[in-house]
Formats: structure tokens, sequence, C-alpha cells
């Protein structure tokens, strides 16, 4: 009668000891996995540039959109001469509508243009974007800690084969890993368990 006591109280320990890894995995590893959502989001960085146009000229935008994407240039060359040549913001047009390159989230004074920034496509002139400054055509050839919506190319470059430029990979800045902590957690909590057991049979065994 012992052995089915003891497979019965095995069982219910083993279940037990799942449960409590399982729960107390969860509890662990969801602040984790939300503390480097946050710290990727902190550490967001991009390269941008914009032409600034007058409020409510969203035609005489697509027209100039439609006019970079058709040059012979390289889009990013292209982009710098039509910024110089018509943008109306005088902190940018100057040096090719460069807002900054690898500044953080925040960095703009236009919450909208700063938000477009993290949302737009990598190397695709984008635009119209209505903003309380007027309307901004925009270019992001470089973004980090976006791997959701960048992938693992992150950033443009000049290509000999065509004027759009070709995608890279770039360095990550301030890149969280988390996965050496969540493993050392993971390995003591199967640790635990297996110790539990082995306890619970030499218990069994020989008490």
């Amino acid at each position: 009668m012992k052995k089915p006591q003891f497979a019965h109280s095995w069982l219910f320990l083993c279940t037990l000891w799942s449960s409590l890894l399982f729960s107390t995995t969860a509890l662990i590893f969801q602040p984790l996995q939300r503390i480097q959502r946050d710290y990727l989001a902190l550490t967001r960085r991009v390269t941008a540039r914009h032409i600034l146009l007058p409020p409510n000229s969203d035609e005489l935008c697509l027209i100039l959109k439609q006019k970079i994407r058709n040059s012979d240039q390289y889009i990013v060359d292209a982009f710098e001469e039509a910024a110089q040549r018509y943008s109306r913001d005088e902190t940018t047009n100057f040096r090719g509508g460069l807002i900054g390159e690898l500044v953080p989230q925040g960095y703009c004074r236009s919450a909208q243009l700063d938000k477009a920034c993290f949302e737009v496509r990598l190397g695709v002139v984008e635009g119209p974007i209505d903003t309380e400054f007027g309307t901004h055509l925009l270019l992001v050839s470089e973004r980090t800690n976006c791997p959701k919506l960048d992938g693992t190319n992150t950033k443009l470059i000049r290509s000999p084969d065509n004027n759009e430029g070709i995608l890279i990979p770039s360095t990550q800045v301030g890149n969280a890993d988390l996965s050496f902590v969540t493993g050392q957690i993971a390995f003591w909590l199967y640790a635990l368990l297996a110790g539990g057991i082995l306890a619970e049979i030499v218990s069994r065994f020989f008490y």
C-alpha cells in the first residue's frame, strides 16, 4: 500500500510545484518584459530630415514628393536639395532639412512630427504630415530599437544599383538584453523544483 501512497503524493507535489513554477515565472518575466519594452522606448534614436511647407498645402507636398522620387539622384541627396530650396524651416533648411542624427524620441519641437519619425517607413519619403507649424515631408534614413517596425535592417545607405538606396543592419543604441537575467531566474526556479521532488523521494525511501 505504500507505493500507491508514494505515487499519489509524488504526483500531487509535481502538480503543486509546476503550478508554483509557472505562476512565479509569469510574475517575474512579465515585469521584466515590460521593463525591456520601456527601456527600448527610452533609448530609441532616429536620423531624419524634413521639408516644411505652408499649412494646408497637401497638393504642393504631393507634387514635391513625386519630384524627389523621380530624381536621378540618391534619395537622401534629392531630399536635401529640395529642403534647401523649398523648406520654410530656417533652422534646418540650410543643412538639407536634417532634424538630427540619431537623436532621441522627443527631440523634435513638434509632437506630431516627432511621433511620425518613429512610425513611418525607413528610406521612404512620407507626407503630407500636418503639424502646428505647417505641412511636412519626412525622410527617415536610420532608426534604432524599433524591431517590430524595422526588423533587422535599420539604416539606409547609398546603392550603385538604384537611387533609392538599400537598407542594412546598424548598431542598436542602448539595446537592452535581459536574456541572461531571465535565463538565471529560470535555471534557479527549475533547480528549486528538482530539489523539492528529490527531497520528497529521499524522505519517502529513507525515513
